[in-house]
């Protein structure tokens, strides 16, 4: 195969072409790479190892500190559980006490009404009955001790 002058300066001209082109688009990635950095930089480092490690045993430390607290909230639950439980019934039985109290200091007052109703009732008897012996003390008077209608005659 014979390859005449013209078809190698062909190919030498793609072949400059195409390694022209790679390397202007290397440059263009290059340059635009740069230019985006330029416009808009880190806001913070990158992260190293050595931090993601020292921040991964923090939150460790962290969480097993949550844990503890957790736990001892959860035992404070359990005992304040208990604890109203135990006020509940109080309440319950204080309840049950309160209305029996009612019961009785209802019995208490109707007896206690009887029995004003009675005093009242006995109080006027006793007022009507001091009227009467009045009355009738009035009606016959009294006489001084010794006076008899007799006079002394024991002769008859």
């Amino acid at each position: 195969m014979k390859i005449s002058a013209r078809m190698l300066l062909r190919r030498a001209a793609v072949t400059v072409a195409v390694v022209g082109s790679l390397v202007l688009g290397a440059a263009t990635i290059r340059a635009a790479s740069q230019w985006t950095a330029s416009e808009a930089p880190l806001a913070a480092p990158p992260v190293t190892v050595e931090s993601l490690t020292a921040q991964l045993a923090a939150e460790r430390e962290r969480t097993s500190g949550l844990t503890a607290r957790l736990e001892s909230m959860a035992g404070q639950t359990v005992e304040l559980q208990a604890a109203l439980e135990a006020a509940n019934k109080q309440v319950r039985k204080d309840t049950e006490a309160a209305k029996a109290l009612r019961a009785r200091i209802a019995v208490a007052r109707k007896q206690l009404a009887t029995l004003n109703r009675q005093i009242s009732s006995t109080a006027r008897q006793a007022t009507t009955v001091r009227e009467v012996v009045v009355n009738q003390e009035v009606a016959q008077p009294t006489r001084p001790p010794g006076d008899d209608d007799d006079h002394g005659d024991d002769d008859d």
